[in-house]
Order: structure tokens, then sequence, then C-alpha cells
């Protein structure tokens, strides 16, 4: 039988198909050739076969019927059959295959064969394709090669008990004994594999997260060691001591401070120099330092140590990388609630960055600001707000309006303020302002009985100007509706407004004939013209007029309040104005946000109408 072609043929026969037909043609007749060796069971070349199978696994074709051969290439003598057998085994199975449970005896003699590398590559293939009956089978091999002198195969051992932990939380006390000498081992590698085995220990189990605790003053000091070090070669990361070592010191003594006075007291020191020492223009110091702030929010760390944190943020929010600004936004964000008035002092540098290009960071910049708003600076913290909203992509209007309206009733430092905020945010806004803020700004107007004037007149002057914009309208029509007298009289003697009947009318009118006016905004607006007939004196012919007409609307809401109000004017005219008189202060209950008068639940200061009934509240 001829040799098989070698894989570096095989990459070139593939490369050079034109066509996925001509791939699969190639892959096709490839792994013909590759069963046909393993029926021969020809030991010489079976390496090369199941190399060959694997590149066609990775281009995503079948390649299940090699798994038994990897098996025996794995109890070959040869290191090369060895290596090649392992790595199609951690690629062709997994723990739910009955070929699985064969490995294990394989594995078990290697991890006591006398070469490191052999040994190496058990240890990979558990780590990779661990089954809880592999872990609990071969948990007594690894805990032995942890003890071992060589600290090639003591930091692999560490690291396949961290995966089998992960897998059998159960088998965590195998370990323990022989993990507190990795704390404190001077090979960077082992140390740096055994406070990752520790951490994941102490995640999961609080009894070994007591137990660890102990230990602290050996990591300070192991921390403080790679700070303070001199320049090493071996270690050196952009001017760094090991960082990637000094990350994972950092995150256990975040796990192992948390919620713990006299723990976090002997960390302090420690945390306060890795935060003033560490280089900032690389970016490996900047993810120490990341970790750092996170650790020193987490436990119970002093107010100083936490401004130095917070102060961290600040700094990372004038980087020029995106992707620091985004960490340092996200972290503030978590950490804001943990000490306020640190992240306040960063207030300016949070709002410049509503201006980034980048709409993640402006995303979570949006976010944090809304957080920061208190009733010392909401005057000018709307401001931002709503300049930014001007601006806004159409997906932040609708998220940002309902925030804005949120903080200023919490932090509102009068009711004109407020007034003229919403009517602002719903000019602004546009019809991305959410349904619910309709009845909101309603029940703010009604209930301010000095500023009810000053409410209709500013919101029907808005809709002279536009009446596009739905929510606005809706809230001015009802106003318009409800205090329809107060539009006749000039609040202000310095700009008279000179408003008649037949203009509030006029606009109303528009309002329903416009094309930009839903349903829902015309049954606020015809409500609010059966309104004005109690409260004009001179109009009532042409009000009556307008509702005949839509006595006949092919939208039956409409037609039901078109006939209901004219049936008032015929039968019922002497109730008319009992009928339509203002409606009283409405009182919101904060326990469900339902609207209440007299000890009475209404449905909403709009009054949503269902059909059948009188429509006229």
């Amino acid at each position: 039988m001829p040799a098989p072609s070698k894989l570096r043929d095989l990459i070139r026969t593939i490369r050079a198909a034109r066509t996925a037909a001509d791939e699969r043609a190639v892959i096709s007749k490839e792994c013909a050739a590759i069963r046909d060796s393993f029926r021969e069971e020809d030991n010489d070349f079976r390496c090369r076969s199941v190399a060959k199978l694997l590149y066609v696994h990775m281009l995503g074709y079948p390649a299940h019927f090699g798994q038994l051969e990897c098996l025996k290439l794995i109890a070959s003598p040869k290191f090369t059959d060895k290596r090649i057998g392992y790595l199609g085994a951690m690629m062709l199975l997994d723990e739910r295959q009955d070929v699985h449970l064969l490995v294990t005896n394989s594995m078990k003699n290697n991890m006591t064969h006398s070469n490191q590398f052999v040994v190496d590559l058990a240890m990979c293939a558990l780590g990779s394709i661990c089954s809880q009956e592999m872990s609990r089978d071969l948990a007594g091999e690894i805990e032995k090669l942890i003890k071992s002198s060589n600290s090639y195969l003591r930091k692999k051992a560490t690291l396949c008990a961290t995966r089998i932990i992960r897998k059998v939380p159960e088998l965590m006390e195998i370990f323990v004994p022989s993990t507190r000498s990795l704390i404190s081992e001077r090979n960077h590698g082992v140390l740096l594999t055994g406070i990752t085995l520790v951490t994941v220990m102490c995640k999961l189990n609080t009894e070994t997260l007591q137990h660890f605790k102990r230990h602290v003053p050996t990591l300070v000091k192991t921390l403080k060691n790679l700070i303070m070090s001199g320049y090493s070669p071996e270690h050196d990361v952009s001017g760094i001591s090991d960082p990637f070592l000094q990350v994972q010191i950092i995150r256990l003594l975040r796990i192992l401070g948390k919620d713990d006075e006299e723990t976090s007291e002997q960390m302090n020191d420690v945390l306060a120099q890795v935060a003033t020492n560490t280089e900032t223009s690389k970016n490996v110091g900047n993810a120490i330092l990341y970790e750092t702030v996170l650790t020193i929010m987490d436990i119970k760390s002093e107010s100083g140590l936490r401004v130095l944190a917070i102060n961290i943020l600040g700094r990372f929010l004038l980087n020029n990388d995106k992707n620091i600004r985004y960490v340092a936004l996200n972290t503030l964000l978590r950490t804001v609630q943990a000490d306020y008035n640190a992240v306040q002092r960063h207030r300016s540098t949070i709002l410049d960055c509503l201006k980034d290009p980048d709409i993640s960071i402006r995303r979570r910049a949006i976010e944090l600001s809304f957080a920061l708003v208190n009733s010392s600076n909401i005057r000018g913290m709307m401001k931002e707000l709503i300049s930014f909203l001007d601006k806004a992509d159409e997906e932040f209007k609708s998220y940002v309006t309902s925030n804005i309206f949120e903080v200023a009733d919490k932090y509102s430092p009068s009711k004109r303020w407020h007034i003229d905020t919403m009517m602002k945010v719903l000019t602004t806004a546009g019809n991305f302002v959410r349904d619910d803020t309709v009845p909101h700004l309603i029940h703010l107007v009604s209930t301010s009985s000095d500023l009810q004037a000053y409410g209709v007149q500013q919101l029907f002057k808005a809709m002279q100007h536009d009446i596009s914009q739905q929510s606005l309208v809706q809230v001015g029509s009802w106003c318009c509706g409800e205090y329809g007298d107060k539009l006749l009289v000039d609040i202000e003697e310095d700009e008279p407004l000179g408003i008649t009947e037949n203009d509030v009318l006029d606009v109303l009118e528009c309002v329903l004939y416009s094309s930009h006016s839903t349903s829902t905004t015309r049954d606020y607006a015809l409500t609010a013209i059966m309104k004005l007939s109690t409260r004009f004196t001179t109009s009532t012919e042409r009000i009556k007029s307008l509702l005949e007409r839509f006595g006949c609307s092919m939208d039956m809401e409409l037609q039901q309040r078109g006939v209901e109000y004219i049936t008032l004017f015929k039968k019922y005219d002497n109730m008319r104005p009992a009928l339509l008189e203002k409606m009283p202060a409405v009182q919101q209950n904060k326990m469900n946000g339902d609207a209440m008068s007299n000890g009475e639940v209404l449905a909403a200061p709009e009054i949503e109408e269902k059909p059948g009934t009188l429509l006229l509240l």
C-alpha cells in the first residue's frame, strides 16, 4: 500500500479548490483514504492520518470515526504519536461519549511517566475534556503532581486542579493542604496558577474562604515585593513587574476582604501603594489600576482610599483610548452609590463624554449623568441633558425623556421650572416621548392652581407653532379644554397674548384635520372643543358645527363622541354646564401611581373613555 499523502499536500489541494463542491470532493476522497488506512492498521502512518483528519475536523467536516485511532496513538510509546493522539482526543472527544471513559487509564499511566512532557500532555488533555468520573479517578494523581519538585509539572497540575474543582467542587478538600504552599511559591508561574486555584476555591466555598483569610499577609507581602522590585527581564511587561500576577493577587484580595473590616485593614496600605506607584502610560498599568479600583470599592476600605479610586477612574475618562473611557464610565456607574460625592467631582468630565462619537460611551455617560442628578445641580444638569436630547440618536430619545421627567419630578426646584422643563422636553423629543408622560404633565398642570394659566398659555403657543408633536398636542388639547377661559387673560402685562376664542378653535380644528394627528389625539381635541362650549361665550354655534361634522366620522370613537356631544346640546342643554365643569384637582397615590380624588380612584387625568359611555371628562 502506498504511503498516504502528507498534511501539507492535503492543505495545498484544499486551498486550490475553486468551489465548495470541489472542496467537498477533495475532503470526501481524503476521508475515504484515511478510513482505508485505519482498516489496514497502518501503525507507521496512523499519526499522519489522524493529523489530516483533525485538519478536516477544523474545516467543519465530520471526523468522529477517528476517535479510537486517537486512543491508539495515546497508548503508543512514541512521543510524537502521543502528542497527536492527545490533541485528537481534546478535539474529537467530550464527556458525553463512551469512548471518553477509555482515555482515563492511559492518562493515569502517562501521569507517572519519566518524561515531563508526556505527563504534561496527559494533564492538558484532562484539563480540556475531564468529566466528573474522570475528575474523581484522577484527582489523587493531580494532587501528587502538585507536590512535585518539578515547577513545570506543579504549574500544569495546579491548572488541572482548578478545572477539576470547577467540575466537582466536593473534591476541593483534597487540594487545600497542598495549595497552602503554593501561595508562598517563589516561581512566578506556579504562584500565578496557585493563586488562581485559591481564587476558585474561595468563590465556591465559604469555609475555604475563611481558611485562606489568614494568608492575606503573605499575599500582601508578595504584592508589595512586585511593586517595589527592580527591573526583572524575565517578568517585565512594559516596565511593570509581572502584571498578570499582580492582577490575580488583587482579585483574590477583593474576594478575601469583602465584608470583612479586619481583613480589609490589612490590605489598605498595599492597595494605596499600587494605586499611586503604578505607571499609567501603558495599558498593562491601567489593567492593574482597574482591578485595584474594583477591590478598593468592594472591600471595607478607608474613605480616603475610595476617593483615590474614584480619581483614578476620573483620569481614565481623560484617556484617548475609547475602551479605557468605557471601562471608567461603566465602573463609575457601579460605584456611584458607594461614594456619591467623589463621583460628583468628575461631573463635568462625564458630561463631556455625552459628545463622544462612540455610541457605547454616550450610552454609559447618559446613564451615569442621570445617577448624578440631585437637588443642588438639577438646573445645570438639565441644560446639558436637554442639549444632549436635541442631538441624540433616535434610540436614545425615549430613554432620555423618561429619565428627565423622572428626575425633574424628584428634584424640581419649583412648579414653574418643572412645567417649563417638561414643555421643553416635549418640543425637543417630539414623538419619542412615552405615552405615560401625557397624564403625568396633565396632573402637574391640574394640581398647580396658580400656574394653570401660565401652563395652558405656554402649551397653546407651542401648539400654534407645531401640531406634529403628538404628546404635546394631547396635553395642550386637554389643558385648552379644561382651562380655555384662562387663554383669554393676559397674565404678563409686558407681553399681551391677544388670543381670541376663534384662535383657540382654529388650532384645535387644525389638530382634528391634521394628517399628523393620531386617533387618540383627535379624541383629545374633540373633547376639548366640547368643553370650550361652557368656557367661551361667543363661539357656541361654531362649536356645534364642528361637532356635527364628526357625528358621521369613519372613526367609530370620534363618531360616538360627536353624536353624544350634539345630543347634550339638543336634549340636555340645561345639564351641559354642570357636566362640563372643571375637573377637581387630582392627587396621585404614590404607592401605586393611580390618580385619586375624594378617596375614589379615577382612570387618569385625560380619562381614556370606553365606547358606550358618556365621553365628557
